[in-house]
């Protein structure tokens, strides 16, 4: 969210994976289901429930395995009010290519090149790879290839479903903080946190999606150019759980420009209403983001300031609850089914859960620390998804979803 802010195909059990679908009110679950592919979300279909989710923060967050299941039991309790359905107050003048018009996903060039936004794509290409790679000289990446391969296509199923105008190269942190971080040119990283945090497939793809979002809109740029204009671009400054988590921050102290990394409310709040968009589009029930803000919320209900230097500019949590199911009610159309989440993200969590458990046993006190890697040279390119390095890596195609 706040971000002022993976998967090589294996078998991960003999059984495939099944989608879990929410169905809405008087509709039959269709006896089959898409394949999943690298360009499809995992599988399991389940049904539908407000109760379960909560949003992801970013920046260190400390919280307890105990608090957030006390923070999800919370969201739950308070979680009940009737939460609008698609297409319940469906509006009829929505402008064809505008914001508003879903079905113009993938046309619309959103935040580009022009009065607001000075810098091109190859800029922000360049700038990105050039942070990506300071980001993963100081910390360590999970690389499980059952993992990596999951997240890649969760993230890349929403990637061809945006209006991205670049490929996306996804990638997965290992930190307990909960947090995704998106740069300019489409290097994305994961935290294994966030994954840990979500209660189901819907609520991380919609945290992946709000930070996909912030590219495909062009904030970086744009953000630059409004600092630019001020005389101020040159301020090396990082947000609290925007494009780089806290502690890989510290770790390194790395200098990112603020623009890269500090959005204006206005930008947050635009991330989140392409991203309900983007989600949709990908298959998922859109309010997997809300139940993430409502269980964040919580969370930060739970243990005051846990959360508030990581949400110190983001808009009120109670305000991008109401707009966002404003949206979700106004401008996105009723389906049959939404995926929920799936078997295989179960999967994915208790895997991951037990890589971190041997981190941290290995590791002793110093487990929760982050951890310097020193690569080299022919195996430092954020833009390859190669985990042992190949320097003739080239960067991921793009394919947009027809």
């Amino acid at each position: 969210m706040k971000l002022k802010n993976l998967v090589l195909l294996t078998t991960l059990a003999a059984v495939p994976a099944v989608p879990v679908v929410a169905q809405t009110s008087g509709q039959q679950t269709p006896t089959s289901t898409q394949t999943p592919t690298s360009s499809n979300p995992g599988n399991t279909p389940q049904s539908k429930s407000p109760s379960n989710g909560g949003p992801t923060g970013d920046g260190p967050v400390t919280a307890t395995k105990d608090d957030m299941d006390k923070a999800r039991a919370e969201a739950a309790k308070n979680n009940n009010q009737p939460i609008p359905e698609p297409g319940d107050e469906l509006k009829k003048d929505i402008k064809k290519g505008s914001e508003e018009d879903v079905s113009a996903t993938g046309t619309r060039d959103i935040g580009g090149r022009g009065l607001g936004n000075w810098f091109s794509t190859d800029w922000e290409v360049r700038n990105g790879k050039s942070y990506a790679v300071e980001i993963e000289r100081s910390s360590h990446l999970i690389t499980d290839p059952v993992i990596v391969e999951y997240v890649n296509r969760v993230g890349q199923n929403i990637v061809k479903n945006s209006d991205a105008k670049v490929p996306f190269t996804i990638k997965v942190i290992d930190s307990d903080e909960i947090n995704a971080m998106a740069l300019p040119g489409g290097f994305f990283y994961v935290n294994s946190g966030l994954i840990l945090a979500a209660d189901n497939e819907s609520e991380l793809a919609g945290v992946m999606a709000h930070e996909i979002a912030h590219v495909c809109a062009h904030h970086a740029a744009r953000q630059m150019t409004r600092l630019e204009y001020m005389q101020l671009s040159t301020v090396p400054l990082i947000f609290m759980g925007g494009y780089t988590a806290y502690g890989i921050y510290e770790a390194s102290q790395l200098a990112i420009p603020l623009g890269f990394l500090k959005f204006s409310r206005n930008f947050e709040a635009e991330a989140d209403y392409l991203g309900i968009q983007y989600a949709y589009r990908s298959g998922y029930d859109p309010q997997g983001l809300i139940t993430m803000f409502e269980k964040l919320d919580a969370l930060e209900k739970r243990k005051p300031g846990v959360l508030a230097r990581a949400f110190s500019d983001h808009p009120q949590t109670p305000d991008r609850i109401d707009r966002s199911e404003q949206e979700i009610a106004t401008i996105l159309p009723a389906r049959p089914d939404y995926l929920v989440t799936s078997s295989e993200f179960d999967d994915i969590k208790a895997r991951l859960a037990r890589i971190q458990n041997k981190r941290k046993v290995d590791g002793g006190k110093d487990g929760n620390k982050p951890t310097l890697r020193r690569t080299s040279a022919s195996n430092n390119d954020p833009a390859s998804t190669q985990d042992s390095g190949n320097s003739n890596d080239n960067r991921p195609v793009l394919n947009r979803r027809d």
